[in-house]
């Protein structure tokens, strides 16, 4: 289903971050049409550069047709404020930037990797998506994040495991201040707790402090001294006032644990 779908274009364009959905789709797009993808990823200060780094190389191993796309969401109008809907703002950005790209290298048509699990969080850059008619091939076809892993796993994709990735922007809460400076501390850091040996890590900004969420099973790793340490004297020489292990561990969008359930 999911090859007939993207059969039916002469050409299409897929925003590609590096992560499995992505990487899936971009996979399979070009198993299916070949020379007529066209993967663009989109560079900016809310995306570390390693990702990007990633990124190209897995469409250089495949011969894969790849641009980098530099865009602008720090122009936008009150979105250094971090307004409820920032994610709305960044990926009509994002996506709005893509289209250019992709028109300019004579391909209509975009395609992003959304999947049915993306329906439970709050996520308002799905409106972005409508509202640009830009495709979401493996939520059309049923896909959930354990069907894309599997898929991956089975195509041989070595980021078949890899641990789902938020910009940069979701560390901080709604209303806080966002800079290119802060987002350059929060990644660094999140690369010092990467370096005790976890993979899913999130270091989200709680005032002038760093709050580090880590899956469970590694809460007890973090707290042993001499690692303890190490992060706590590499995150102050970053700039933060204080370090703090959130107890609950890492879940995805605990920023948005702040919203009334209405919105």
């Amino acid at each position: 289903m999911l090859a007939d779908a993207l059969r039916a274009h002469e050409s299409l364009a897929v925003a590609f971050s590096g992560g499995v959905d992505s990487s899936l789709l971009l996979d399979v797009a070009h198993e299916v049409l070949g020379a007529g993808v066209l993967a663009l990823t989109a560079q900016s200060p809310s995306i570390p550069a390693r990702e990007i780094e990633l990124a190209v190389e897995f469409c250089a191993q495949r011969g894969i047709r790849h641009l980098v796309v530099e865009t602008h969401e720090f122009d936008i109008p009150g979105f250094d404020r971090n307004p409820q809907d920032r994610c709305y703002l960044c990926k009509r950005e994002i996506l709005g930037s893509l289209l250019e790209a992709a028109a300019q290298e004579g391909v209509a048509a975009l395609a992003e990797g959304s999947n049915l699990d993306d329906d439970g969080d709050y996520r308002p850059g799905r409106r972005a998506v409508a509202e640009l008619q830009v495709a979401s091939p493996l939520r059309d076809a049923g896909f959930t994040k354990q069907d894309v892993r599997s898929l991956a796993r089975q195509r041989g994709l070595s980021v078949w495991d890899k641990p789902a990735f938020a910009c940069l922007n979701t560390r901080f809460a709604f209303g806080d201040h966002i800079t290119p400076a802060k987002l350059a501390m929060v990644d660094e850091a999140e690369e010092a707790v990467q370096a005790a040996g976890v993979q899913h890590v999130r270091v989200r900004m709680d005032g002038n402090g760093a709050r580090i969420e880590v899956a469970p099973e590694d809460i007890a790793r973090l707290a042993e001294p001499d690692v303890r340490g190490a992060i706590v004297e590499r995150l102050k020489r970053l700039g933060f006032a204080n370090v703090s292990l959130d107890l609950q561990g890492y879940r995805t969008g605990s920023m948005n644990e702040q919203l009334k359930p209405s919105e």
